[in-house]
């Protein structure tokens, strides 16, 4: 087999591949420590379940894979995404796994002031698309504060100014939250002062603010990008305190303008948006109050008058009264000559009467034939009601006749026989129905073994007395004592015997069936009891 093999003739030094791989590595580490490259990320998905980044730089020519490690995944200004022109800071190395090499990132920028456009520009159609800059979402800014906070840099000149022109317009309370407003802390700072204030409870012991000033002094696209950041700006719409935005110029936007409650153009603008002057509001108030001063005289004045003037156009009580008076009066007097006259006719008509015989006998007569008429009429109505009455009876003996009576016996035995007819068959189809219910509810216990007669089946006995009451307890048995046992296939009497034993008489061939043989009999204990 050696002889098979052919013999090397070169001189060159044999590596491994792990050698040549680590040899590689080294060579590239040494040469590209530090690199800056140029490129667009191609293949993001966003960070990985450990929290690295994998993605690649391309260009229109070459391509090159790039990983970001989770600490500095977190450091990151912005968050990558696919498509953007970026700036990458760090060391090329190779991947001995796959024969790679690969830029280990340890910086990433957007290329340059077109690139940090269009992301805003991408952020901003983003946010907007889900209504957080939507005008219907905005809050009104409360009249007059009592709290304001303030989320600006202590030591610029910002908060300075801000609170010269509070000072001057209105002084009232006013908590500032120190936060950075530049690099790459600033936006995830300012977004915790918006949340920290919006966490504070009313009537605690730090005053809640009524509404927010974000401010922040001018300067570049990058100086103010931390107010750009997607968080920041879903923080600053989610507040339930209203906000006011003062970052940067008149020219300069951010997200965070867009999704404030109120835009100042600079943070003094911010102050007077917040609190109105109060020498103007006292004017104003002075000024209502001698409004309303006068408006309150002029109104008794005016109430003042229309009285007088109604009175005056009011008459007097007398001569409101003199009408009526007038009226009870006469109506008096004629009151007084009416009963004078109603008493002169009374008087008249009685003296008129005369009580004379011949008057008293005309009565009597007018008396008598109305007497007279009455008993006729009661005479002709009692003649007529016989023949009534007779009328009746026979058309009532008609409908009582033999054969009429007959008939109307033969339709009630017609109509009986056809109602006992109908009750046989009633009762017979209802004795069909419950007997067939009986036996699909006799075969359903004998198919379930249910019933007390597959139990006897089985071995078992029913023990009841004399009277057919079942015995369940044997403190229930007195001695001597007549006992029937149920089997399966019959009954059987015994007798209780107490501490002997019973006697038990079959009662059935079939129990005497199942009698042992009597040379097999097994012979009685003497002092044992048995039930049987």
């Amino acid at each position: 087999m050696d002889d098979l093999i052919p013999e090397s003739r070169t001189n060159a030094a044999e590596f491994t591949v792990s050698e040549i791989s680590n040899a590689l590595k080294r060579t590239v580490e040494d040469a590209y420590g530090n690199v800056r490259v140029r490129g667009e990320i191609s293949g993001y998905r966003g960070p990985h379940s450990s929290g690295h980044a994998y993605f690649a730089l391309k260009d229109d020519r070459a391509r090159l894979e790039a990983v970001v490690w989770k600490g500095t995944m977190s450091r990151l200004r912005f968050r990558p995404e696919e498509g953007m022109e970026v700036i990458a800071t760090g060391r090329l190395t190779t991947y001995p796994g796959s024969s790679k090499y690969q830029i280990v990132i340890d910086n990433l920028e957007p290329a340059g002031a077109g690139a940090l456009m269009a992301l805003l520009e991408e952020r901003k159609r983003r946010l907007q698309a889900e209504g957080l800059f939507d005008p219907a979402r905005k809050q009104l800014l409360p009249f007059m504060p009592r709290v304001i906070g303030v989320v600006t840099s202590p030591t610029g000149a910002v908060i300075r100014d801000i609170l010269h022109r509070i000072a001057d317009r209105f002084p009232l309370h006013v908590l500032v939250w120190p936060v950075r407003v530049q690099g790459e802390t600033a936006g995830a700072e300012v977004a915790t002062a918006v949340a920290g204030f919006n966490a504070l409870e009313r009537g605690g012991a730090i005053a809640r603010p009524d509404v927010l000033i974000v401010a922040r002094g001018g300067g570049s696209l990058e100086d103010l990008w931390g107010f750009n950041d997607e968080a920041l700006a879903r923080t600053v719409a989610a507040s339930d305190i209203p906000v006011i935005s003062a970052v940067g110029h008149e020219t300069d936007w951010t997200l965070v303008d867009y999704a404030a409650d109120v835009r100042a153009p600079t943070p003094t603008g911010a102050a007077e948006f917040a609190v109105p002057v109060k020498a103007d509001l006292e004017a104003t108030l002075a000024g209502l109050f001698a409004r309303l001063n006068n408006c309150v005289v002029r109104h008794i004045d005016k109430r003042r008058q229309s009285m007088r003037a109604a009175a005056r156009a009011l008459p007097s009580p007398d001569t409101l009264l003199a009408i009526p008076r007038r009226r009870f009066d006469e109506a008096a007097g004629r009151l007084t000559r009416g009963l004078t006259a109603s008493t002169e006719r009374k008087r008249a008509r009685l003296g008129a009467l005369r009580l004379s015989p011949a008057t008293l006998l005309r009565r009597i007569g007018d008396m008598r034939r109305h007497a007279d008429r009455d008993s006729q009429r009661a005479f002709n109505a009692l003649a007529r009601r016989p023949e009534a009455c007779r009328q009746v009876f026979t058309r009532l003996s008609g409908r009582l006749r033999p054969e009429a009576l007959l008939r109307r016996h033969a339709d009630l035995k017609i109509g009986l026989a056809r109602l006992q007819r109908r009750a046989n068959q009633s009762e017979d189809a209802k004795l069909t129905r419950l007997r067939a219910r009986l036996t699909q509810a006799d075969r359903l216990l004998a198919t379930l073994k249910l019933s007390h007669q597959s139990i006897l089946e089985r071995g078992y006995a029913i023990v009841s007395d004399a009277q057919g009451n079942v015995v369940k307890r044997a403190a229930e048995i007195g001695a001597g004592q007549a006992l029937v046992l149920t089997f399966a296939d019959g009954n059987a009497t015994a007798t209780s015997g107490g501490g002997d034993a019973a006697v038990a008489t079959p009662a059935t061939e079939a129990s005497k069936a199942r009698q042992k043989p009597a040379g097999k009999e097994r012979p009685e204990k003497s002092g044992q009891g048995s039930l049987f």
